[in-house]
């Protein structure tokens, strides 16, 4: 039986076969991608390459500029990623810094809580932002339907996550009225 691959191995597999690519080629091409949903670092992208060519799936190139070496899909690898695409992807598993902050956030002065949350809405506004110029510049473009779709959901999720920011209790009026300091100060 076929070793299992893991879900970054597979995904390696799968940018492979747009042809041949470096290891960094393939970070420069996850951090574009799926780099805002799947997390996977240049060290992870490495390993799974050597143990990619260990089971024969890609075949290491000759070694050119700045010790690069180009990787190509094999028959074995292509036949390993259709099994893996095709199998139940299972449930999603949400794991975020923000959510078990807020989940914890009765330990934080609201002050505190609040800037933190200020500072995770504008980074969710310029995820959102990055997502719909992605969305015009892929407008148009022949085989893109189905990263076109995964990337209208990043799309809701950013919204989503906006609107259930701006109903946390620490930014109704009440909570801004309380945090602001009085007329003497604190």
């Amino acid at each position: 039986m076929a070793a299992e691959l893991n879900a970054t191995a597979a995904s390696l597999l799968g940018f492979l076969h747009q042809g041949p690519m470096t290891g960094w080629d393939l970070v420069q091409t996850v951090e574009g991608t799926i780099g805002p949903f799947w997390n996977v670092t240049r060290s992870q992208v490495y390993r799974e390459l050597r143990t990619l060519e260990e089971l024969g799936h890609v075949e290491a190139g000759e070694t050119g500029a700045r010790e690069r070496r180009p990787y190509a899909l094999t028959d074995a690898g292509r036949a390993a990623f259709s099994r893996w695409i095709a199998r139940e992807p299972g449930p999603d598993m949400i794991r975020s810094p923000m959510l078990l902050t807020v989940f914890f956030g009765n330990h934080l002065d609201p002050e505190l809580l609040h800037r933190h949350l200020t500072l995770q809405r504008i980074r969710h506004e310029q995820q959102l932002a990055a997502y719909e110029t992605l969305r015009a510049e892929l407008d148009g473009q022949p085989d893109v339907e189905w990263p076109l779709q995964a990337l209208l959901f990043g799309i809701e999720y950013e919204r989503a996550v906006l609107r259930w920011i701006e109903g946390l209790p620490v930014f109704s009026e009440s909570a801004t009225a309380r945090a602001a300091p009085g007329p003497g100060g604190r």
